[in-house]
């Protein structure tokens, strides 16, 4: 990353969606399983609910063998608020610091649903005093484009090492990697597998589906599975993939992309796929100043 540090280039995703709760010890075994099966990196989130279970998982490892990204809440976007959030976080994941820490989302809003309105300037002043304070190595931000990550280094404000969005085959965001690839900011993909499971697509999703003849022939190729083709070409565009699962076998399987390199004509069928389509454009916070998407790719 452009602080020095080095960060993996796969991740255990944490967040188990909207339609899942998590149980009491789900994501404890995950996790667990997850670093069995060789990940050194976890991406969690103070507003899963889970950051208790993956500090329990992280005991039975050595602290230093794993690399923890977590992210701060909306309604705590106060400069003073941060240092608080990221203690809370730090205990449940009983640690004394994370390796990355993230504002989750440029848009301020309290717990009553109302908006607020401080300036995500300020709430990154916040994440750079919580890493003067040692309680994190890297900063950085998620779901913020490209004028919003301008205006932090106009400002002469520290640049973030990495921005987490969502990228999968039908939103690509070409021109944001290109970006954050001449600002040297590593990018983080959530969401890398978009729409291809049917269960989690919806009847305006874009192609293709998991078992889409053209995928499961192309990963027949590779003797691999289409969800590992799929993590493989983000891993080959330069992004760093957080595929969750809850499963022992699919989180082994998503880790194994490493032993073999997709072909150009591969590549660019799977670049065809790319229709700007986001699966969690959170329209509920549309009217909000620092709504941070395009408003006219979202209707």
């Amino acid at each position: 990353m452009n602080d020095g540090f080095r960060m993996p280039a796969i991740a255990l995703g944490t967040w188990l969606g909207n339609n899942t709760k998590p149980s009491t010890d789900n994501v404890e075994k995950a996790v667990t399983w997850a670093i069995e099966a060789g990940y050194t990196h976890v991406d969690t989130a103070w507003i899963y609910k889970v950051e208790q279970q993956v500090g329990r998982a992280l005991k039975k490892f050595k602290r230093e063998d794993v690399f923890i990204t977590t992210k701060l809440w909306n309604d705590k976007h106060a400069r003073s608020s941060v240092i608080p959030a990221l203690r809370q976080s730090l205990e449940n994941l009983q640690t004394t610091y994370v390796d990355l820490y993230l504002i989750h989302w440029p848009v301020g809003q309290f717990q009553n649903g109302s908006y607020d309105s401080t300036d995500y300037l300020e709430t990154w002043r916040g994440l750079i005093d919580a890493k003067n304070a040692g309680l994190t190595r890297s900063i950085g931000v998620s779901n913020f484009n490209q004028q919003m990550i301008d205006r932090i280094l106009e400002n002469g404000l520290e640049k973030p090492v990495a921005l987490q969005v969502e990228l999968n085959l039908n939103l690509q965001q070409p021109a944001l990697l290109n970006y954050c690839k001449q600002k040297n900011i590593t990018v983080m993909a959530y969401t890398p597998f978009g729409s291809i499971f049917p269960s989690k697509a919806k009847e305006t999703s874009p192609p293709p589906r998991v078992d889409d003849p053209a995928m499961v022939a192309m990963a027949t190729r590779y003797n691999k599975t289409v969800p590992q083709v799929v993590l493989r070409y983000l891993v080959e565009l330069g992004v760093v993939p957080l595929p969750k699962s809850l499963t022992k076998s699919r989180i082994a399987q998503n880790v194994d992309i490493f032993d073999f390199s997709l072909s150009e004509e591969d590549k660019q069928l799977l670049k065809s796929y790319d229709k700007n389509y986001r699966t969690i454009p959170q329209y509920k916070w549309l009217d909000h100043p620092f709504y941070p998407f395009e408003r006219t790719e979202t209707k």
